[in-house]
């Protein structure tokens, strides 16, 4: 049987992201294989990958390129690909992830002159408008030469799209997104006071949300500074996610005083429920490539405060909300108080507006060109 190999850093990212193309996959008759570190998943426990049809390997990927773990991490892929290519039946290697991206070329590149093709999708580069000098030092000249090794380079977002037109691969495919299923969203039903009694709100808080893990990328750190601005007792705050910030930011919450109008809902797999019971949508990330979670928020119809960073600006204009500098907390509030006044007719011109923009990033516009991609792996 032909076989595909999926590479990530971290274990989530395949059924939180990926599972369609997984499909498309094993649609055309391959073999799916996932290798990706196990012990560090993130979006939830590897419980999702059960009954997937979806054969793991456990790789101890680390996220810092300068770790000597990665010569351990190196050997144990090279391992897994020469097992899984022993009667060269291993025909696509698509990787995602800095490291994951990074890895799969070095140890997939001299299979290319046997037929077997690389495909990396890039969620994001790490250098970006705005990123530091080392990142643009580290990852702009590794993803250039890396890009070598690359039969098809996928980006998803403008901005990276643009950077990578300059880079070696045989091809450049851009794609929206994951793709969203916009009438699996519609389905989920608005339990807006179910979900607000789960979480302790009132109905007549006036709720802000998030969805993100508790890190600093994620900057939830601002809108709590923001919220310490807002004397309003009835605008809170709801935080879905987990991660290492987590007692970080509610000691914070706590100093600040406004630890009782921040709710921490940890780690959620009902979070379009949960966006459906809210009123706005704060997104304040450092560094995207094209948000999932602030798809969800504009397709669950709420009118959201982005951070003006790459991806980001794919999706958000004056019509769907607000976007503002990410580390600038007088914007942020502003952008609260502004938001949190909207009148009935303009949410309902954000509801409209927002159907029309993720009519650009649907899950079928995705599936169309992942198709052309595939077929043109095949050849």
């Amino acid at each position: 049987m032909k076989k595909a190999l999926i590479v990530t850093t971290v274990s989530g990212f395949v059924p939180q992201f990926e599972m369609n193309n997984v499909r498309l996959l094993q649609e055309r008759g391959y073999e799916v294989h996932y290798a990706a570190n196990y012990n560090t998943p993130v979006y939830g426990d590897n419980s999702r990958l059960e009954g997937t049809g979806i054969i793991r390997h456990q790789v101890d990927f680390v996220k810092s390129p300068f770790s000597f773990s990665n010569i351990k991490v190196y050997r144990q892929l090279k391992a897994v690909v020469k097992e899984l290519n022993r009667d060269g039946e291993l025909k696509i290697i698509h990787c995602h992830t800095p490291m994951g991206g990074a890895m799969a070329r070095l140890v997939g590149k001299g299979l290319r002159k046997y037929g077997t093709k690389i495909i990396y999708t890039a969620h994001g580069f790490h250098f970006f408008k705005g990123a530091d000098k080392l990142n643009w030092l580290v990852y702009h000249t590794a993803e250039k030469w890396l890009s070598r090794y690359t039969d098809v380079l996928i980006t998803i977002n403008r901005e990276d799209h643009r950077a990578a037109k300059s880079f070696h691969m045989k091809k450049l495919a851009y794609i929206p997104g994951v793709g969203m299923d916009l009438k699996k969203i519609e389905a989920i039903p608005c339990e807006r006071e179910a979900v607000r009694n789960e979480l302790g709100l009132s109905g007549d808080d006036y709720c802000l949300a998030s969805v993100g893990e508790l890190s600093d990328r994620k900057n939830h750190r601002i809108v709590i500074e923001a919220m310490a601005e807002i004397p309003d007792k009835n605008i809170k705050y709801v935080i879905c996610g987990s991660g290492a910030n987590d007692a970080m930011l509610k000691e914070l919450a706590k100093t600040l005083g406004v630890d009782k109008k921040i709710i921490f809902a940890g780690y959620r797999t009902d979070a379009v429920r949960v966006l459906k019971a809210m009123d706005a949508f704060v997104f304040p990330s450092l560094q995207e490539g094209l948000p999932v979670a602030l798809m969800e928020a504009m397709a669950a119809g709420l009118p959201v405060i982005a951070s003006k960073i790459r991806g980001n600006e794919d999706l958000v204009d004056s019509t769907s909300g607000i976007l503002v500098p990410s580390s600038d907390k007088a914007s942020y509030v502003a952008a609260i108080k502004t938001i949190s006044s909207y009148t009935d007719e303009q949410l309902s011109g954000v509801r409209e507006h927002n159907k029309l923009v993720l009519g650009n990033f649907t899950l079928e516009k995705v599936e169309k060109i992942m198709k052309k991609v595939y077929n043109y792996a095949e050849r």
